[in-house]
């Protein structure tokens, strides 16, 4: 009757295994019949291996269990650590095996699942776009590095302004001829709240910089600014601006024409020429409008530069004096230049855009072009 019994459930004595061959062989009979079990286990039938699983881990009847209650526990002294050392050798191949086993059934059943479902896992997958910066990103980044490198910082302000900073401060009264260029929103407000606009430059931030510090200042501040301007190729009721300002003592009209060609040169070349025109603004005294030699035709004249040569890059000039009595600056013994370039303007002069309104379409077949 006793040998009717599977081998895991009788003792090594039963068995007649008294010495280290007879136990290593009895251990091999058992890893041979859990490998042909193990052989037979059906690809992706995950129910039939967690039934193979059972009957050799399972705590109360599994066959590495019996092993350790039938061979292990009553062995003498002398065959406890053979069989102890086997045992663990069986388990962790039976334990191994059947890890390989789940991945496979897993792998096997998720093939399946996706073959039923009618999807053709080898067709490629789709692709997904990958966003960049927009091109006035890029150039207002590109404009930033340049300043950066030559000492000046960078300052951020509000994009609403009062009516005193946006054109008071900057010489620009109330009545004055230039604020008809300026003609920017109001905010509509409760009857006798202080007015509020929409800032037409980013310059307020230069008097708010200076009433809160003293010289030596070297800043440039971007932002969105907006104008009541009739959308076309060229114009834009919001667009973006760099305001750069310089002050301290002794700076002269030679440092602020060597900081315009050395950023010109940086932005569109090292053959980059400049010229500076007399020009006009409230806030700076002399003024001036840089322009630079056509990077198209190098300054031979072609249909983008109207056959001049040059290009109209942006207004500056040295800060009027007038506009340190706002700030409590000495202006006998303070001095420095200011500037103003749109970015859109420089974008379009670099990407050779010719029009404004293409920069706000997000129109991904034109963005694709800037990556």
């Amino acid at each position: 009757m006793s040998d009717a019994k599977p081998i895991q459930e009788r003792t090594l004595a039963e068995q007649g295994a008294a010495t280290s061959e007879g136990i290593a062989a009895l251990f091999a009979e058992v890893r041979a019949r859990f490998d042909r079990e193990a052989a037979q286990l059906t690809a992706g039938d995950l129910a039939a291996w967690t039934a193979l699983r059972n009957s050799w881990l399972g705590r109360s009847s599994g066959v590495i269990n019996a092993i350790g209650d039938n061979w292990l526990k009553p062995a003498p002294p002398e065959q406890k650590r053979v069989v102890g050392k086997l045992l663990n050798e069986l388990k962790a191949h039976v334990e191994s095996t059947l890890e390989e086993l789940r991945a496979r059934a897993e792998a096997a059943g998720a093939a399946g699942a996706a073959a039923s479902s009618g999807a053709d896992l080898s067709l490629p997958g789709l692709r997904r776009a990958l966003g960049t910066r927009h091109p006035i990103c890029q150039t207002l980044e590109e404009l930033e590095r340049i300043f950066l490198s030559i000492g000046f910082s960078v300052v951020e302000g509000p994009e609403i302004e009062t009516p005193y900073y946006n054109f008071e401060a900057l010489n620009i009264p109330e009545h004055h001829p230039a604020r008809d260029t300026m003609d920017t929103f109001y905010l509509s407000l409760p009857k006798g709240s202080p007015e509020l606009l929409l800032r037409t430059h980013t310059s307020p931030m230069q008097i708010h910089t200076m009433e809160r510090q003293q010289p030596p200042v070297r800043i440039i501040v971007p932002g969105r600014c907006y104008r009541r301007d009739n959308p076309d190729s060229t114009h834009s009721f919001a667009f973006h601006q760099i305001e750069g300002l310089a002050v301290d003592t002794d700076i002269t009209f030679c440092e602020f024409k060597g900081t315009v060609e050395y950023f010109v040169r940086e932005f569109l070349g090292p053959k980059t020429r400049t010229r500076l025109r007399p020009s006009y603004f409230p806030f700076t005294e002399p003024s001036a409008e840089v322009d630079a030699s056509c990077f198209a035709c190098d300054g031979k004249g072609c249909r983008i530069c109207k056959h001049a040569g040059w290009i109209k890059l942006f207004g500056s000039g040295m800060v009027d004096p007038a506009v340190y009595g706002f700030v409590n600056y000495d202006a006998k013994r303070i001095s420095g230049f200011a500037f103003g370039m749109g970015v859109e303007r420089m974008a379009m002069m670099r990407y050779g855009i010719s029009d404004i309104q293409l920069l706000y379409q997000n129109d991904v077949r034109f963005l694709r072009q800037f990556v």
